[in-house]
């Protein structure tokens, strides 16, 4: 697609609270039409700028002038609205997890190459500033050799949470883990490389819905490197908390602002004589610029012709985690 950013167009399918932040994201009146099934969702959004079209239907919305899409339906709608997305022509933004199995993420990769068109799988999580200081670190030697990741993330629901379409696996595809433990399964192998060995358990402790509330995962690469990991929805105050230990030092990322608390990446620096380490805090108080950045990253890949990263290759890392910790929770359950 060599078209020049100021010249692309976008189509929302999915126009709840994670279409309308990727709206905001998007360049000034490059929005063409919002798309949901519930077609006031979509007329709010389209609202918010001038000559938007509103729709429920996915295929006229396909039909559209829109050079790229962004998908952000309930899970088990975003590989297959993917899949019609690229057969009409358009360029790809899916969000996480991008599909609800590993094998509808092999079909859209499949069509991805055959059609030369980009898939970006909406993890943003790696754009936080926070996020992306401690990559820089990392790289630079500041903590040396990576020995582990300890991680844990989580919310407290809402009034009516087990109602909604996120704990019911026909839509979700699972729960909690699926929904935000894959954000800390995909930081996790970003920092760490890919994991050979899955260790994980399921469990629902409070909510009244047919997914797990909480997931705790262990994860292995060849290299021995660990990661704890703790996915919630009982955390009651959400949390936000990423650490990576290496042997000269340790990253500590706190917060992801809003609820979260302010956004900050703490670096405990190991002194010769070791004890009490040289601590160094940057805070970042501002708005989340993660969606914005991403989305830089999206206009840059259709215009180059390149392949996203993260896109179908981490997506399917991510979820292959996700689909074994399963796997072995039903056969232990069964």
């Amino acid at each position: 697609m060599n078209i020049q950013e100021s010249l692309v167009n976008f189509a929302i399918i999915g126009c709840g609270r994670i279409g309308k932040k990727r709206a905001a994201s998007l360049p000034p009146r490059s929005l063409l039409v919002a798309c949901d099934s519930d077609i006031s969702r979509a007329k709010e959004l389209a609202a918010s700028s001038l000559d938007v079209v509103a729709t429920s239907d996915v295929s006229e919305t396909l039909a559209s002038a829109a050079h790229a899409v962004v998908v952000a339906t309930p899970n088990a709608l975003l590989a297959p609205t993917a899949l019609r997305a690229l057969r009409a022509g358009k360029a790809v933004l899916v969000e996480k997890p991008g599909a609800v199995s590993t094998r509808e993420l092999a079909d859209l990769k499949a069509l991805s190459l055959e059609t030369g068109l980009p898939v970006r799988v909406g993890y943003n999580h790696r754009y936080h500033s926070a996020v992306m200081k401690a990559r820089q670190l990392i790289e630079a030697g500041a903590i040396g050799r990576l020995m582990f990741v300890r991680a844990r993330y989580g919310h407290g629901g809402r009034p009516g949470y087990n109602q909604e379409w996120r704990a019911n696996p026909r839509l979700s595809g699972g729960g909690e883990l699926i929904d935000q433990g894959v954000h800390l399964v995909d930081l996790a192998g970003w920092f760490l490389g890919e994991f050979s060995w899955v260790d994980g358990h399921t469990v629902n402790f409070f909510w009244d819905m047919a997914v797990e509330d909480n997931a705790f995962l262990k994860l292995q690469t060849n290299a021995g490197q660990i990661a704890w990991l703790h996915a919630s929805c009982t955390e009651w105050k959400n949390l936000f908390s990423f650490e990576i230990y290496g042997r000269t030092g340790k990253l500590q990322i706190d917060g992801l602002g809003g609820s979260y608390g302010v956004e900050r990446l703490t670096f405990y620096k190991m002194l010769p004589e070791m004890g009490p380490p040289e601590t160094t805090i940057w805070k970042y108080p501002g708005i989340d610029v993660s969606w914005d950045l991403e989305m830089q990253d999206f206009l840059e890949d259709i215009r180059l012709g390149r392949t996203p990263v993260p896109g179908l290759k981490e997506a399917q890392a991510a979820l292959a985690v996700v689909e074994q910790v399963y796997k072995d929770n039903t056969r232990s359950t069964s």
